[in-house]
């Protein structure tokens, strides 16, 4: 590991443009009684974040030189929630901008706001998102609406685009859901692996049983009892089956209400508002790329290009080897998604991998947990200076991603970014076979579940010209043999129909 003294002989004075973060926060509300009228929704909640985001950097000035507010977008009706939370916090003339969909977009906002500032170093970027999903869910059960204000207009920017994830054959046999893609990439995985069923499932929620022992210290998180890797692994009452080989806990957790925000200027900013130096974070490097649109057209379902070439570059970026790297905390709706990102990282399994807690334990709230990723990131580095910090996201199917690296020591030069996508594009991809019908190997599958058991199986094929292409099967006799023995890499036939014979 790089220590604290090396960072300081490799830093060089910082130019009063360099671009850091100074406020950070995070709630959660869990009291809300939509029955009873009880609880805010995500638009205050985004509110009273950034007001202690500010409160957090210490200067009352902050909120009132905010020259941007952007969020990321949500489960929520609001068109431009950007303006609301402007005009309340004093900055009714800031630019406004919302993110589209995806699990990468807080970094990649955040990278955005970096290079913005390092350009112009009078902005102040504020950051924010929230989820009311354990609301929501609460309202569904006890049939009441929710009358969540009106936020109308257009923001002044979107961030990202709306992008089409998935090849039409996989929408034909009904493969849409992340439940359903992350536990075939989790079989796939095993079965590189050369794991039996019983060791696969017993690494992997060793695995998640460190991300829950990580929540129990993460004053933020949604579940802080430490559960065992057993308790992870053996489904009941609680934790049911959901697509084999994942119960309920080895799942993204949604059902909370959460709220996060972010506050960045330059360091020249910080210095005249007199926020404390003890409160910096420095963002180093990012980079962001993305795998095949379509997962169909993946070179194979248990590694990610995109990670290796711009993981790795970021890394390059900041002058940093991975074992420089002190604190990590790695996108986590499914151990599918670790598991593949340590892999092409270079970070073992045996290190802590999160410093939440993860989208199970230290909450799911969607498109935002990077935000909370973030927050806790800086907060840990704040704890131990000198030390830094690695923080990755993955939108759609380990599809988008961006990395970012953090510090509270400044980089040796400036903040930088690229965007490898031409090198990751030239990595071998596979052709799509549709309406076949004949001979395939199971590639990879899962099997989905629901209240009175297996419901249908799924499965990625590998033609022998070594195309693939996709079926299901909702033999009782098969998918009772699905969760039980090793599929991938048998022989079935696949009807044109999608249908599945072994």
């Amino acid at each position: 590991m790089r220590t604290p003294s090396l960072i300081a002989v490799k830093s060089m004075p910082h130019a009063d443009s360099a671009p850091v973060l100074v406020g950070i926060a995070q709630l959660e509300q869990r009291d809300a009684d939509p029955v009873a009228g009880l609880g805010k929704e995500p638009i205050d909640l985004m509110i009273d974040a950034v007001r202690e985001a500010a409160e957090d950097a210490g200067s009352g000035a902050l909120l009132a030189r905010a020259t941007a507010v952007r969020v990321i977008r949500g489960m929520w009706p609001y068109e431009n929630p950007a303006r609301a939370v402007a005009e309340a916090i004093g900055s009714p003339s800031a630019e406004t901008g919302v993110s589209m969909w995806g699990g990468n977009s807080v970094q990649s906002v955040l990278t955005a706001s970096a290079l913005e500032i390092q350009r112009d170093a009078d902005k102040v970027i504020v950051l924010a998102g929230a989820e009311c999903g354990r609301t929501q869910a609460k309202a569904r059960r006890a049939g009441v609406e929710l009358h969540w204000r009106d936020v109308p207009g257009d923001p002044d920017r979107r961030f990202g685009d709306e992008l089409k994830m998935r090849h039409r054959i996989e929408a034909e046999r009904g493969i849409v859901q992340p439940i359903q893609m992350y536990p075939i990439f989790e079989n796939a995985i095993r079965f590189a692996r050369g794991e039996t069923l019983d060791a696969h499932i017993r690494r992997v929620s060793e695995l998640w049983a460190g991300f829950s022992r990580v929540a129990a210290d993460n004053p933020h998180a949604w579940i802080r009892e430490a559960m065992t890797a057993e308790e992870i692994r053996t489904p009941s009452a609680f934790n049911r089956p959901v697509s084999f080989p994942y119960p309920k806990l080895m799942n993204s957790n949604s059902n909370v209400d959460q709220a996060a925000a972010l506050i960045l200027c330059s360091t020249g900013m910080a210095r005249r508002l007199g926020i404390a130096r003890d409160k910096w974070v420095y963002p180093w490097a990012a980079t962001e790329a993305h795998d095949t649109y379509a997962v169909s057209n993946r070179d194979n379902l248990h590694s990610s290009p995109a990670i290796r070439i711009a993981g790795g570059r970021c890394l390059e970026l900041a002058e940093v080897e991975v074992d420089d790297i002190d604190h990590a905390d790695l996108y986590s709706c499914f151990p599918s998604a670790v598991q593949v990102a340590a892999a092409e990282l270079g970070l073992g399994e045996d290190r802590p991998l999160t410093v939440t807690g993860g989208l199970t334990f230290g909450g799911g709230p969607l498109n935002n947990y990077v935000m909370h990723a973030i927050a806790r990131m800086a907060e840990v580095l704040r704890e131990h200076p000198g030390e830094i910090g690695l923080v990755t996201s993955n939108g759609g199917f380990i599809t988008k991603h961006a990395f970012g690296i953090y510090a509270t020591e400044p980089p040796a030069g400036r903040f930088r970014h690229v965007e490898p996508q031409e090198e990751i594009d030239a990595t071998p991809t596979r052709d799509v076979a549709v309406g076949f019908e004949g001979e395939v190997d199971i590639e990879s599958y899962t099997v989905m579940y629901g209240a009175d058991g297996p419901t249908i199986g799924l499965a990625a094929c590998r033609l022998d010209d070594g195309r693939r292409s996709w079926g299901n099967t909702e033999d009782p006799e098969v998918l009772a043999a699905m969760a039980s023995e090793e599929f991938c890499g048998r022989r079935a036939r696949l009807a044109q129909s999608g249908a599945l014979t072994f």
